[in-house]
């Protein structure tokens, strides 16, 4: 009977265990799945969210509705790096961008390589960018475009020409032409282009040749990397109410004591925490405004040729609508905070830029 007892004892014991493992299996598998990282949802979406075209949140940390891709080629551009499916932004961005390759011919560029611009719904990049999330951003390359038709491995493979030197981080004076410059004042030119964002050097070589009206390089704003192409942004557009506004760049041109930052020592040297996670590698849905999870939801148009933007204002439609939709609520973005560690959106001494990424090292 003592036996009889002893095996029932041991057989509820394992019974007992195997029930904690299970339980312990469920609480660690829903952590997980609801913790699932933002980038890798958002870098899953090949289409746009149908809907009126919305950002939310900030350039590093939100989404957008109603995308339009940029067409894959145009009389005054070309798309590059198209394996990445990033070629899709807020119309006003896509406008933006065509108009730029418009105008920059006409100044004697001769057509713009486009680079990133956004996901199809925004969110975070599952690499490169810490912004670029709610289709406001565009790089664009300091290569003019060539005047034959790049074919798609030349898109993927065909290598920017890095204007700045690694070592001296002054311009590479025999790359740099007046069409650069012009190229620039024009982008900067238009009111709802807020920043742009290059490499130091690239901004010194424009305070110290620009002669005449220098009230547009009050936008031109230095930051690390950019030394291949520049980040153009627009600010957030009518409708847009969930969208977080950057702060204003100052009234003068940038060249005094912020630009005499860049061309110390203490910029260069390497992060203190290179080994810390970037934002875009730890965000989940919680860390995004909560309007993310309903643009995820959101049904697509059926091809990406039905969201393509074909210029004169007009976007074609993003999906057929047999009845009237009722526009999303518009809903203030989330306050959840990130890791401090993972931020790479650490302040700046005295220039304010939000950070497209960290600093060499990191």
């Amino acid at each position: 009977m003592m036996a009889s007892a002893r095996s029932l004892f041991r057989r509820h014991a394992r019974l007992a265990v195997a029930a904690g493992l299970f339980a312990l299996a469920g609480l660690a598998s829903g952590p997980v799945s609801a913790q699932e990282r933002a980038k890798d949802l958002f870098g899953a979406e090949k289409l746009p969210a149908v809907g009126q075209p919305r950002s939310f949140g900030f350039y590093s940390k939100g989404c957008f509705t109603g995308g339009v891709a940029i067409p894959m080629d145009g009389p005054t551009w070309q798309v590059m790096r198209p394996s990445r499916n990033r070629r899709w932004g807020h119309p006003a961005m896509i406008a933006t961008i065509e108009r730029l390759s418009r105008d920059a011919v006409a100044d004697g560029w001769p057509g713009l390589l486009i680079g990133d611009i956004a996901q199809p719904r925004g969110g975070p990049m599952t690499s490169g960018h810490a912004s670029h999330q709610i289709g406001l951003d565009a790089d664009i390359w300091l290569t003019p475009m060539p005047a034959r038709k790049l074919t798609p491995s030349q898109r993927e493979s065909m290598s920017a020409t890095l204007m700045v030197d690694e070592k001296t981080h002054l311009v590479k004076d025999a790359l740099w032409t007046p069409a650069h410059t012009r190229l620039l004042k024009r982008a900067a030119s238009y009111p709802q282009v807020e920043r742009i964002l290059v490499n130091p050097g690239i901004k010194k070589k424009l305070c110290d040749t620009v002669t005449g009206d220098r009230s547009w390089l009050r936008k031109i704003r230095p930051f690390w990397g950019h030394d291949y192409h520049f980040h153009m942004r627009i600010g957030c557009q009518p409708g847009s109410t969930g969208c977080k506004a950057q702060e204003a760049t100052p009234e003068d041109d940038g060249c005094g004591k912020p630009l005499a930052w860049w061309f110390t020592e203490e910029p260069w040297r390497p992060a203190k925490n290179p080994d810390a996670p970037k934002a875009r590698d730890v965000m989940t849905m919680a860390n995004l405004p909560r309007e993310c999870q309903a643009v995820l939801d959101a049904p697509s148009p059926p091809s990406a040729e039905a969201a393509t933007y074909r210029g004169d204002g007009t976007p074609v439609a993003a999906a057929p609508e047999p009845e009237p939709q009722p526009a999303p609520p518009t809903l203030s973005a989330s306050d959840a905070a990130m890791p401090a560690a993972a931020s790479a959106f650490a302040p700046t001494p005295e220039i304010g830029v939000p950070l497209p990424r960290p600093r060499p090292g990191k």
